[in-house]
């Protein structure tokens, strides 16, 4: 039964994340980074420069930065850490350089997400701000359109409880707490027909009443939450991932060889390539999307949050989620793994990461795990608590507004926190991956109409910059 289960997630998660998506997201990606004159590479600099600097006179809920920092709590998770892992066991090194890719390309999607999520949002009476996708949807697009909408609300509301924001995220974690804590703690329990470290159980125990005493906080406490620990959590990660390529710095180079290699199947033998390619491809793109998700349509819905009035000054800071979440953090990882060698020796999940940080830290082997531990569980706890924030939002559009059924969705997304150390590795990623595509496909129409909206926002703007 078991067996047959995780045939049809293959299957689902092939047929979502098949070609057609992934040519898709990447076209859509080109076409807006062509259309916008490669405005991530002129505008960078100005968009970091927005990224800290609040706008005065801005009307919304929380500050830019607090609204940035409630999106990349939501992306910086175990994506940037198991994801990459698992993308290149999957897809083998090259996957890393798709990864790249879809990050570039991809800051130009991010971009246009979050001028739309301002452009097109509802702010009610009381100060409340509720936008995104399904707004600029059936505002932008036209009434007529408000079952396209409902469709990514859903998907949106589904992916929270039951892929990205839930099972993988506090599965990371436990994982994690087990690999550590495996040789201390030999007691079990047996769940499910399963046999679960008491140590798994204690933590997963744990993130969920933290998780659930955050929550309760709505918005507000998410976002104070976020501006703490999401910078302190970023520096942390990255220092020790210097750390670990400075000492295998003779490594790097034909690391990023070996990297560039796999991305074209260069390394396969002879008339493997072209399935080589493919394969690194799906699985760096699939992930990419997963760990700074341009193109699906979260990170919109806390954009519109911002306290601003220029849509594209919050397109901008926007923009810097994606370059922060993969080209610096996710990069951070994959160099790891690939310069110690730790991606094709039989491991899955976190413990290749594991794997590269006791292997390539200048400390002893358990202090590495412990450092990687408690790195995975302030990313994965963070995203948890944003993604709670994107699905309520999604919940309460579909509702029309009842806060009622938002409450009883946040305790079934608790008892999904709860439940997530139970699933297996597999399943989870392969869950979380169908319901991330079938969350872009929506988005991604309404990019495509409503390209022209962002296209002359951006030249009235820029225009508007230059003449000061």
């Amino acid at each position: 039964m078991l067996t047959n289960l995780n045939e049809i997630i293959d299957w689902l998660d092939g047929m979502v994340w098949g070609l057609p998506l992934i040519i898709f997201i990447m076209a859509i990606g080109v076409y807006l980074t062509l259309r916008l004159k490669l405005l991530q590479v002129h505008h960078l600099p100005r968009a970091l420069k927005f990224m800290v600097k609040n706008e005065v006179g801005g009307t919304g809920e929380v500050t830019s930065f607090a609204a940035l920092c409630t999106a990349l709590s939501a992306t910086i998770g175990t994506g940037n850490i198991v994801g990459v892992a698992t993308a290149i066991v999957a897809g083998g090194p090259g996957a890393l350089f798709w990864m790249w890719i879809a990050a570039f390309f991809g800051m130009a999607t991010k971009y246009a997400e979050g001028l739309l999520a301002v452009k097109f949002r509802k702010i009610s009476e009381d100060g409340h701000v509720l936008g995104g996708p399904f707004y600029y949807i059936e505002m932008g697009m036209g009434s007529r359109f408000r079952w396209l909408a409902k469709c990514f609300a859903f998907f949106g509301a589904i992916a929270g409880l039951m892929g990205i924001g839930t099972f993988t995220q506090v599965n990371g974690i436990t994982t994690a707490v087990g690999n550590f804590t495996a040789e201390s703690v030999k007691t079990s329990v047996s769940i499910f027909g399963m046999d679960y470290s008491i140590a798994v159980i204690l933590a997963g125990l744990a993130i969920t009443i933290f998780a659930a005493l955050v929550l309760i906080g709505g918005l507000k406490r998410i976002s104070d939450f976020a501006q703490i620990v999401v910078p302190f959590m970023a520096i942390a990660y990255v220092i020790i991932c210097l750390i670990l390529l400075f000492n295998h710095a003779s490594a790097i180079p034909s690391a990023i060889v070996e990297i560039v290699q796999g991305a074209f199947g260069l390394r396969a033998v002879a008339g493997g390539a072209l399935g080589a390619m493919i394969v690194a491809m799906q699985k760096g793109v699939a992930r990419g999307i997963f760990s700074n998700e341009s193109g699906l349509g979260s990170a919109p819905i806390a954009a519109a949050a911002a306290q601003t009035k220029e849509p594209v000054r919050q397109g901008l800071v926007s923009m810097t989620g994606t370059f922060i979440d993969t080209i610096i953090i996710c990069t951070m990882t994959g160099l790891s793994i690939v310069v110690t060698k730790s991606w094709n020796i039989g491991l899955e999940g976190v413990q290749v990461t594991d794997h590269a940080f006791r292997a390539g830290l200048p400390f002893s082997p358990g202090l590495a795990s412990f450092l990687l531990m408690m790195c995975l569980i302030f990313f994965a706890f963070t995203t948890i608590i944003g993604w709670n924030y994107y699905s309520e939002r999604c919940v309460e559009y579909l509702t029309n507004g009842s806060m009622r059924t938002v409450l009883v969705y946040r305790w079934l997304y608790i008892l999904a926190v709860f439940l997530g150390p139970y699933m297996t590795v597999k399943a989870v990623w392969n869950i979380a991956d169908i319901f991330n595509g079938l969350m872009a496909f929506p988005n991604l129409i309404a990019l495509v109409a409503l390209s022209g909206i962002i296209i002359k926002e951006s030249q009235e703007y820029f225009n508007r910059v230059k003449k000061m």
